[in-house]
């Protein structure tokens, strides 16, 4: 496996793989890698000759300090996971060398990141899409793959991509959970114990509200009632938000469910009352289909 930390060195890497008619995959991490991680390795491995797994914890896409300094890194176990997949080059740059001195420069995708994650998390997608697009030019890959639990932000990049003629074909991949459906995330291991337990509250929402539409319910307050219904039996649990909204173009879903419709949810979690794990705010999703 080789470890590449310049974007020019990635950049020639890239010219001499392409040259050999290679077809190369990128997966673009901020580390602390998990089996979800290596889930969107395989799936990479499979539309590709060439695995390539970039490690960059982005500071423009956190909105907070405390958040940015708290998320987990763990550089090492990150590189061991990344031999034991078969990765074949994994791109480690500083934060110096994704923003130079003197850096201006930003990509902005208007609308897809208005609602959702952007409503509460301002400049969040900016810091996404403008560092995605460093990684499509330092790498130059055939096929980037995302996990589809950032459903917002892999329709944003998806978005991008068409937009800006990148010719980068942009894979999402299902969502792996742990044995108790919580979808598996680098931030779970902030939890605290009584929080993690908590946590499937998530799952339970979106599964009661699958259990809704599966019984005849079509109203789309009714269906949101019984998520924060389920929220609310979760004392840690904050709902950030919980919305319904069309998967292609995340506007706000009309007020009867009659088409492939996403439930949107972000949940913020307490540390627990011995002061035990921190503030951790989650995400997860789900395509409710009325058959």
């Amino acid at each position: 496996m080789q470890i590449v930390d310049s974007r020019a060195a990635l950049q020639r890497l890239s010219d001499e793989e392409r040259a050999r008619g290679l077809r190369l995959a990128l997966v673009p991490t901020m580390g602390a890698l998990h089996e979800g991680h290596l889930s969107l390795v395989r799936e990479a491995r499979a539309r590709a000759d060439r695995v390539w797994v970039s490690i960059f914890v982005n500071p423009t896409q956190f909105d907070e300090a405390q958040d940015f300094e708290g998320y987990p890194r763990d550089p090492e176990r990150d590189l061991e996971a990344c031999r034991a997949a078969g990765v074949d080059v994994v791109y480690l740059p500083s934060v110096e060398e994704m923003y130079p001195e003197g850096a201006a420069t930003w990509v902005d995708v208007d609308r897809l990141t208005e609602p959702l994650c952007g409503a509460s998390r301002p400049g969040h997608f900016r810091g996404v899409t403008t560092v995605v697009s460093k990684l499509f030019l330092a790498a130059k890959p055939h096929v980037a793959v995302f996990g589809e639990k950032d459903f917002q932000q892999l329709a944003v990049i998806r978005r991008m991509a068409r937009d800006l003629g990148f010719d980068v074909e942009v894979v999402g991949a299902p969502t792996l959970r742990e044995s108790d459906g919580l979808a598996l995330s680098s931030r779970n291991v902030r939890l605290g114990r009584e929080a993690r337990a908590q946590a499937t509250v998530l799952v339970r929402a979106l599964d009661a509200a699958e259990a809704a539409v599966a019984s005849g319910e079509r109203s789309h307050e009714a269906i949101l009632s019984r998520v924060r219904a389920e929220i609310a039996k979760a004392p840690r649990a904050r709902l950030d938000y919980a919305e319904l909204r069309d998967p292609e173009s995340l506007e706000r879903a009309a007020g009867t469910l009659a088409s492939p419709t996403l439930l949107a949810l972000a949940v913020r979690f307490e540390p627990d009352p011995d002061g035990s794990g921190g503030a951790v705010r989650l995400i997860d999703n789900r395509v409710l289909l009325a058959r």
